[in-house]
């Protein structure tokens, strides 16, 4: 893998104990907790960490910016919601941390629904989530990059607005960069043109090839007057000392799991969200997809990147992630419970393999085609 490629983790901001297998503890959610994780994180080689937002959790912002002044290199990926911010009021805490941290800061942004009611947002149907996402989108950056913006569009307005501090330059960095999910055509079409890295579940490579080569498409046919849309991979990575552990352990996993209908595992709204279904629908395309995607977890309850699992010896999942690079991935923001012992062993046994092992000697069978 080049040294390009860019390797975070996941920090569970939960109430709740328990979070995909996480052991139960009092204090799973305490500052002391969550910043032993981060700073195991820079201790055994990660860039950082996506931390996740949903109205019923601790606040996303906050958390980061507690990690951010507890650490030295950790990259808090804060993922956010336009519906719970307005643009330039994001765009000057935003810019503010990134200034305070040295450049830290990485922006996910969402867009799936929430308990709307419960914050006040009034956003409507899919079309106009999306079209005030691409506004926001467009218009923080503006604020990042430019004095004096006075914009009036159809969900936001500004008058003769200048954010300061600035966000870091550093290199071709002008600012946080902005990550998006999503996989309806609304959600495309904003990722092509104002997304910085799309980031996808773990889908089967074949259909990871076919939404890269759509979304080049896209930027192309929608005129992208940005540097090039990167890609990144959210996903569950299980890994064990051999391949039968791991499959052993996996399958352990999943049958408690089942035993216990889901509990603690589903955390994403299987009806609405399109990438979601597509994830879920895969475990009746087979037990275990590609060489050791592992689809049952979802017919159980798991969700988002709970949902598919790379299941295997690190090698094996290591071969595995370098077919996915090999596709146009960049980003790899990986997970698995316990958080702080994967973080560590993944860091120890996976990371040295994906940094240093040549495309000829990792990669095993053929890899679907990418079409441009």
């Amino acid at each position: 893998m080049s040294s390009t490629n860019e390797f975070l983790w996941y920090i569970p901001n939960q109430v709740n104990p328990g979070h995909r297998g996480e052991p139960v503890a009092a204090d799973h959610n305490s500052l002391d907790a969550l910043t032993a994780q981060a700073h195991a994180l820079e201790e055994f080689g990660w860039h950082g960490a996506l931390i996740g937002t949903g109205w019923g959790r601790p606040d996303t912002f906050t958390l980061a910016t507690a990690l951010a002044a507890r650490t030295t290199t950790f990259e808090p990926l804060i993922a956010i919601r336009p519906g719970y911010w307005r643009p330039a009021n994001f765009a000057s805490a935003a810019a503010t941390l990134d200034h305070l941290t040295g450049g830290r800061v990485r922006i996910n942004i969402v867009s799936g629904q929430d308990n709307l009611a419960a914050y006040g947002d009034s956003e409507g149907d899919q079309a106009h989530r999306y079209a005030r996402t691409k506004e926001f989108m467009r218009l923080v950056r503006r604020l990042w990059t430019e004095n004096k913006v006075t914009f009036a569009g159809e969900h936001f307005s500004v008058t003769d607005s200048t954010v300061v501090p600035r966000p870091v330059k550093r290199g071709e960095r002008r600012h946080p960069e902005l990550y998006f999910g999503g996989a309806s055509d609304a959600a495309e079409r904003v990722a092509a043109t104002e997304a910085d890295v799309q980031l996808f579940w773990g889908e089967p490579l074949e259909g990871i090839a076919e939404r890269v080569a759509r979304l080049k498409a896209l930027s192309r046919t929608l005129d992208r007057d940005l540097p090039p849309l990167k890609f990144g991979l959210r996903i569950t990575t299980f890994v064990r000392d051999t391949t039968e552990e791991a499959w052993r352990d996996a399958e352990a996993k999943v049958a408690e799991m089942a035993k216990q209908q889901g509990a603690g595992w589903d955390d994403h709204n299987r009806k609405v969200a399109v990438g979601q279904k597509r994830l879920l629908d895969l475990h009746e395309r087979g037990e275990v997809l590609d060489d050791n995607l592992y689809t049952t977890p979802g017919k159980f309850g798991g969700g988002g990147a709970g949902t598919t699992w790379l299941v295997g010896s690190a090698q094996d999942v290591a071969n595995s992630l370098e077919k996915y690079r090999a596709l146009g991935i960049d980003t790899f923001v990986l997970s698995d419970t316990p958080y702080l012992r994967e973080i560590k062993r993944q860091g120890l046994e996976l990371l040295p393999l994906m940094r240093s092992a040549s495309n000829s000697s990792t990669v095993t069978g053929p890899t679907p085609e990418l079409v441009t």
